[in-house]
Formats: C-alpha cells, sequence, structure tokens
C-alpha cells in the first residue's frame, strides 16, 4: 500500500498500480481469446478468425478510480478530520476498494475482448451474459436476460445509471459476470438457476416499471 504520512509517495504507487492493472489486464484479454476460440471450436464454425484483444484501460481512467479508492486516507484540514474513521480503518477500506476497482479493470479488458470480437466475427450472432449463483440482483437479472444481440441497452448499459463508466454493458466493482458468446447454429438456453432468475423476474418485478430492481431484489431474498 502507501503512507497516508508520505502524500508524495502516492504518484509512485499510483505508477505501480497502473502497471499491474496493465499486466493483468493483457493477460485477462489473452484468456478472454483464448476461450472465445474454444467456444468457436466447439461451435464448429466453418471459417478462421483472429480474436481482437481489448485495449488496456487508459492511465487516466486508472488514475481516477484509484484516486477515488483512497481518497479518504489523506491528511486533510482540521475541521474535516474532526468525526473521522480510525486511520487504520479508514486503510482497510482504501485497500479493499482499491483491490475492487482494479479488478474491475482487469476483468473488462477480457470481457470487452469477447464482446468485441462477438461484434466483428460474422459467425457470431450475439452473446450472453454469465453470472454466479452468489451475484448481486442486477447481475442476476442481467444474466437472466439470455443472449443480446449486439444490444448494449440490454446487456445493461440502460439498467442502472448507478453502473456507470465506459464500455456498452454494467459491472460493478468485484464482478464476477463473464460474457458467453453465441454463434451462427448453436441454439443458446439459459442455465437452471438463471430461468429460475428469469421466473422470478417475471412473476415479482417485469409487471412494476420504474421498481423493477427493487422488487427482484426482494424477490430473490424471500424465493431465491
Amino acid at each position: 500500500m502507501f503512507s497516508p504520512a508520505q502524500p508524495a509517495s502516492f504518484p509512485d504507487w499510483l505508477e505501480a498500480a497502473n502497471e499491474v492493472v496493465t499486466r493483468y489486464g493483457d493477460m485477462s484479454a489473452s484468456l478472454a481469446a483464448e476461450f472465445y476460440e474454444a467456444q468457436r471450436v466447439d461451435a464448429d464454425v466453418g471459417d478462421s478468425f483472429t480474436v481482437p484483444l481489448a485495449d488496456s484501460p487508459p492511465t487516466d481512467q486508472v488514475e481516477t478510480v484509484l484516486r477515488w479508492a483512497t481518497h479518504d486516507v489523506w491528511p486533510q484540514d482540521a475541521e474535516t478530520e474532526v468525526g473521522r474513521d480510525p486511520l487504520a480503518s479508514r486503510l482497510a477500506v482504501a485497500e479493499r476498494q482499491a483491490g475492487a476497482v482494479a479488478q474491475k479493470l482487469v476483468a473488462d479488458q477480457g470481457r470487452e475482448t469477447i464482446r468485441q470480437a462477438a461484434r466483428e466475427d460474422r459467425q457470431a450472432v450475439g452473446y450472453a451474459r454469465a453470472a454466479a449463483l452468489g451475484a448481486c440482483a442486477f447481475c442476476r437479472l442481467m444474466a437472466s436476460r439470455g443472449m443480446v444481440y449486439a444490444s448494449a441497452g440490454t446487456a445493461g448499459q440502460d439498467a442502472n445509471d448507478r453502473f456507470l463508466g465506459d464500455g456498452t454493458a454494467k459491472y460493478h466493482n468485484s464482478c464476477s459476470c463473464c460474457v458467453v458468446p453465441v454463434f451462427r447454429g448453436q441454439r443458446f438456453e439459459l442455465s437452471a438457476h438463471a430461468q429460475e432468475w428469469d421466473r422470478l423476474y417475471r412473476e415479482y418485478a417485469a409487471p412494476f416499471p420504474g421498481d423493477q430492481l427493487r422488487r427482484f431484489r426482494r424477490a430473490i431474498a424471500e424465493h431465491g
């Protein structure tokens, strides 16, 4: 981490963190490309396709999110310091937040690699979002939508304005969702748990525009 008693150390830490994000983001993109190619082989598509790797996040984007994650540890004026949590607690929060935003940047590079390939590959007809069993309500809702036909809105862009940032789909910090491409000739089916999420959404949330996510979250808590 860095020393809050030495604010001058922050630029060095920021540079090192950016290098880590870039290194692991490139690995994420490479692994995503391998996954995409394996899915393509399983689909038995005829022609060849080279998966383009998504670019690393811009340095200013990395800096912005890391500054947000660690903003509460730096010394402030005496009036602002009153009532703040102990420094050790704030450092622990900053460390968790920095790890979470870095994980998102790295994972997003892999996810964007698959989305980008699905847009450019003439054999791809769309992609789906896959969420873990313990995912949040937003991610479960996005996964229950099934395959997305190159629609950023249905991928999550328009679903929740709290999921800010670049890209065509929305993912939160520490999100473990992945993107699954679908190719011509394949029949896409929701997993068993995604089918259940879809049922809960249709029964308890879909009839209530403007309140769907809250009702879906409650349905998961009560029936999921």
